[in-house]
């Protein structure tokens, strides 16, 4: 049965540093959200100015609780923009960036459309970006701020490329890489080294974000017939058994973001309901969070739990990209803490 969000729910402020304005977040009883990454001083294209970074959609933490942030750029629009970003690497703690304060927080070379994923906890990341233009994607490996080509890229005279339009990346436990490719309705299988273990491995429309969870099973977030993430939908949300066996879970919400939780299940955040929450393999929907005033959520990460996280005090909490006040282009990362495996208990 699914839980009501009701009186006993608490209003938690997210509280940055210094700043006039504060998103509010309505939390699962036992949970505290507090910003963890915020900035000042940066214009969106249009002029418009808040608190927050520059978008950013999608997010991994490795095992020292370095925090990995890629850039949004000219994923589902035409037009002219300057679409080749950096990502930023905030170490355990958070921080508060400025224009002037910027340049300590870049990580890797300038890319297109970038998303970061599948990582397992490694400090070695994987990253999709594609040419929008051009109809070409790729994946690289990012290793001490140099990328490496893993799959795709420009292919050879006449041949079609392997990768049109990348988005989500997650690894499994012996290594092997699955990709989302949104264009082509298929999700790849590559092998530890980037080789095509299977280039269909599941098809489904328009697939887009990927988490694998502790047995190996991998799930798929897909936007069915929306062209664009804030469109309506529906979306689906399918969960692949290591023999390849698949279900689909759910139906309706068009996840920006998949993070693996306790029990075998996945959080989910839902841009267009302006919330987040758990859902089982049986399709068991439990809410932890509700944004108001125009806030919505995007990525998930959990912070790993290891000796470097546990020190920091960060070891399983969830790390949230949110959209504030209804300005898409400024984001802030909220940490919220609490009793994730009491929530889910059935």
């Amino acid at each position: 049965m699914r839980r009501r969000l009701g009186a006993g729910l608490i209003l938690a402020a997210m509280f940055s540093l210094p700043s006039p304005a504060t998103a509010e977040i309505i939390l699962a009883p036992g949970f505290v959200a507090r910003v963890y990454v915020t900035g000042s001083g940066f214009e969106t294209p249009t002029g418009t100015s808040g608190a927050g970074i520059p978008s950013t959609a999608t997010l991994v933490v490795d095992n020292r609780g370095t925090l990995y942030l890629a850039r949004t750029g000219r994923r589902y629009s035409s037009g002219e923009y300057e679409y080749l970003a950096r990502m930023y690497r905030i170490p355990a703690g958070g921080a508060r960036l400025t224009p002037s304060t910027e340049a300590r927080y870049v990580y890797g070379p300038p890319l297109i459309n970038t998303q970061v994923g599948g990582n397992r906890g490694s400090s070695d990341i994987l990253v999709t970006t594609f040419d929008r233009d051009r109809r070409v994607g790729a994946v690289y490996r990012l290793t001490d701020g140099r990328a490496q080509l893993f799959a795709g890229g420009t292919p050879d005279d006449g041949a079609p490329p392997l990768l049109v339009q990348p988005e989500g990346s997650a690894v499994e436990a012996g290594g092997q890489v699955f990709v989302a490719d949104r264009e082509r309705g298929a999700v790849l299988r590559l092998d530890a080294g980037g080789r095509v273990v299977d280039a269909d491995y599941v098809r489904v429309t328009r697939p887009r974000v990927l988490a694998v969870d502790e047995a190996n099973h991998l799930w798929i977030a897909n936007d069915g017939n929306a062209e664009a993430p804030w469109q309506p939908g529906p979306g689906e949300l399918w969960r692949v058994a290591p023999n390849g066996d698949r279900r689909r879970v759910l139906e309706g919400p068009i996840a920006q973001g998949l993070a693996v939780g306790p029990v075998g299940g996945v959080f989910v955040a839902d841009r267009q309901a302006s919330e987040i929450f758990f859902v089982s393999a049986e399709g068991r929907r439990v809410s932890l969070a509700r944004f108001s005033e125009g806030s919505a959520p995007r990525g998930l990460a959990f912070v790993p739990d290891t000796p470097e996280t546990r020190t920091a005090g960060l070891a399983g909490d969830l790390l949230v990209s949110v959209i504030r006040g209804g300005i898409f282009q400024l984001n802030e990362i909220v940490r919220i803490s609490g009793p994730f495996a009491d929530l889910v208990r059935p």
